[in-house]
């Protein structure tokens, strides 16, 4: 491949590194405008998600116009398209990080601060796998990659005790039906985040190995 191909590839692999960057950030401050009842934070946060759709749209261009104009074969082919699933990836955790915040804002209105369920850490957990999916990402470490999908159950576990634990609290005070349902958001979306880095952790082993390990038992 010509030099300019390799420039362009350069390019894309900064843009997305940059992205997944912005990315983490913002779900770190919403996870600490939800713990700390943090307004200001939130409505940044919110601020901020034009700015990463543009962004992923930016990288797409760049993906489809490389495809077009280089049509790459083999292992640069195959950067590509995973760069195109990840960076969709990427954008819908940038998407619910939003949301999150915007729980946020409903739950620093609310005297009640009770958290019927392990929150803090359900959210260290999905962070920690963001991180390491995009880490593997960066250094094309498929074993890296593997740790990320075996952590998904423990997620799935942690919001079904975080809904279990809500519908009690419901059942016990029916008039704060609203406050458990934000709080049950933030759960969820947290499960759909880890969703989102196990798909980019399967596409990081495709990407490195070759072969396609989505739902497989075994990985």
């Amino acid at each position: 491949m010509t030099k300019h191909f390799e420039n362009q590839i350069e390019s894309i692999k900064k843009k997305i590194l940059h992205l997944t960057a912005m990315v983490e950030q913002n779900l770190e401050e919403a996870v600490r405008s939800v713990n700390e009842r943090d307004l200001k934070l939130a409505v940044k946060i919110i601020s901020t998600d034009d700015a990463i759709d543009h962004f992923e749209v930016e990288i797409e261009e760049d993906c489809l116009k490389t495809l077009a104009l280089y049509q790459p074969v083999a292992s640069d082919l195959r950067f590509i398209i995973t760069v195109l699933k990840i960076n969709s990836d990427i954008e819908r955790i940038g998407d619910l990080a939003v949301n999150i915040a915007q729980r946020a804002k409903t739950l620093a209105e609310s005297k009640n601060n009770k958290v019927p369920f392990d929150l803090s850490g359900m959210a260290h957990l999905t962070l920690i796998m963001v991180k390491k999916s995009t880490d593997a990402l960066v250094l094309l470490d498929a074993n890296l990659a593997r740790e990320v999908i075996t952590m998904d159950d423990k997620i799935d576990d942690m919001h079904r005790g975080a809904y279990e634990a809500i519908e009690k609290e419901i059942v016990k005070d029916p008039h704060a039906v609203e406050y458990y349902i934000n709080l049950l958001g933030v759960s969820r979306y947290l499960e759909r985040i880890a969703d989102h880095s196990t798909n980019i952790a399967e596409d990081v082993v495709y990407l490195v190995e070759g072969h396609i390990v989505r739902h497989q038992n075994s990985v």
